[in-house]
């Protein structure tokens, strides 16, 4: 048996498709929400506890 080096491993191969094509569908997912619900650019300021008398 020599073509053993030539010997896919289809379920490993699938594996690796269908979690490529997750990714792709998540940064889809994710840029429309980045676009719908924009995040602030700049530093939040702290909320600071209002300080007991």
């Amino acid at each position: 048996m020599s073509s053993d080096d030539k010997l896919i491993d289809f379920v490993a191969e699938r594996d690796k498709r269908i979690h490529d094509l997750r990714d792709k569908k998540l940064n889809e997912l994710r840029e429309a929400f980045e676009q719908a619900l924009p995040l602030p650019k700049g530093k939040k300021k702290p909320k600071s506890k209002p300080k007991k008398p």
